[in-house]
């Protein structure tokens, strides 16, 4: 009886690494042919179900010119994904009773015009705020104070008035890492890897820079007339895409975001709650994030792009599964790499047929 309930758990243990296998090399597959479609160097991927990595691999060259493979060890520039990471230390100080996400932003930033007056943290993190997109006096190849380009952006007018649209804000996002320096005592860069990437472990994740040598790190390419261009490169750092990281940072990030190690539910639930404007309509962004579905499953995500330079975090909570793609390549979209791969473990994700209009 021993024995053959031992054959019977064998047999079973076989099957599910053999269909594990098939899922696999299927996924090798789809990103290999995604990567040729559109002419990316590299690609990381990591795939989470049910909390643990069950697939993470590099494709393709990290650095085209000096040969180097892309790995899951590969530092990528990951974008505007380092808005949930400035979003999660705003609820942490939200949590230590240090700020209110209802609190207007004047009450941190001098200066403030009579045009800001409504607006809040909350209204920064759902960019519902009506402050224009790009402060004037960014530069990306200048380095200057964050509060210098927050205050070049007062004079312009808003673009709507506050909370009655969604329109994407990195103004918004300077202001908060400025906030958070302020209320949590230090430069946004060492609040965050003291609060974030040091207790986790994310030994890769740190600022974007250009001088420091960064082992690992990939390069950043465009494809323009038929040829693979070295992309350009911003001096500046920027807080609304502050971060370079690797794939498995990221899945740690991810894992402690859904364990409650960061914050507690009540917080989560907040930043995964859709901001409603004031016509009491829902946006599809919530405090930090996107938050939609994919034919009826629950999705929660963020994209990334700085020049060179394309990722996604692609979250299926009601599926247990996390999906993050890491590339260095401007013209192409890592959302559809994800949104790939998460469709062959559940292919009822896949993309809907178009279905022809009726000719009369």
């Amino acid at each position: 009886m021993v024995r053959n309930k031992a054959r019977a758990f064998l047999f079973i243990l076989v099957l599910s690494i053999s269909a594990f296998a098939q899922k696999a090399d299927k996924i090798d597959d789809f990103v290999l042919a995604e990567m040729e479609r559109k002419h990316i160097p590299a690609v990381t991927i990591a795939v989470v179900k049910e909390g643990k990595v069950v697939k993470t691999k590099g494709y393709g060259m990290a650095n085209v010119e000096l040969n180097v493979p892309a790995t899951t060890e590969t530092v990528y520039k990951i974008g505007s994904i380092s808005k949930p990471i400035i979003a999660v230390g705003i609820m942490m100080l939200v949590e230590e009773g240090k700020l209110s996400l209802d609190d207007p932003v004047s009450k941190y930033l001098d200066g403030t015009p009579e045009s800001w007056k409504g607006i809040t943290i909350r209204h920064f993190l759902s960019h519902t705020s009506g402050v224009i997109r790009e402060s004037p006096a960014f530069n990306g190849d200048r380095i200057q104070p964050d509060i210098d380009i927050i205050k070049a952006a007062y004079t312009a007018p808003l673009v709507f008035p506050t909370g009655e649209k969604y329109q994407y804000c990195n103004v918004g996002y300077f202001s908060l890492a400025e906030i958070i320096s302020r209320v949590g005592g230090k430069p946004w860069p060492e609040f965050l890897a003291e609060k974030i990437f040091k207790p986790l472990g994310m030994t890769s994740t740190r600022t974007t820079t250009t001088s420091d040598l960064v082992p690992n790190r990939a390069n950043g390419y465009s494809f323009s007339n038929g040829k693979l261009l070295n992309s350009s490169v911003y001096a500046a750092l920027r807080p609304s895409g502050a971060f370079l990281s690797t794939v498995g940072d990221l899945a740690k990030f991810e894992a402690a975001l859904n364990s409650g190690k960061l914050l507690k539910p009540e917080a989560l639930k907040q930043m995964w709650t859709r901001f409603k404007f004031t016509d009491g309509k829902e946006s599809g962004y919530a405090l930090g994030w996107f938050v939609g579905d994919i034919n009826g499953h629950r999705l929660i995500n963020h994209g990334g792009s700085l020049s060179g330079f394309r990722s996604e975090f692609t979250m299926l909570p009601d599926d247990k599964m996390t999906l993050i793609v890491l590339t260095n390549l401007n013209e192409n979209n890592p959302s559809e790499i994800a949104r790939g791969i998460a469709a062959i473990y559940i292919p009822e994700l896949a993309p809907k047929p178009v279905v022809p209009a009726p000719v009369n």
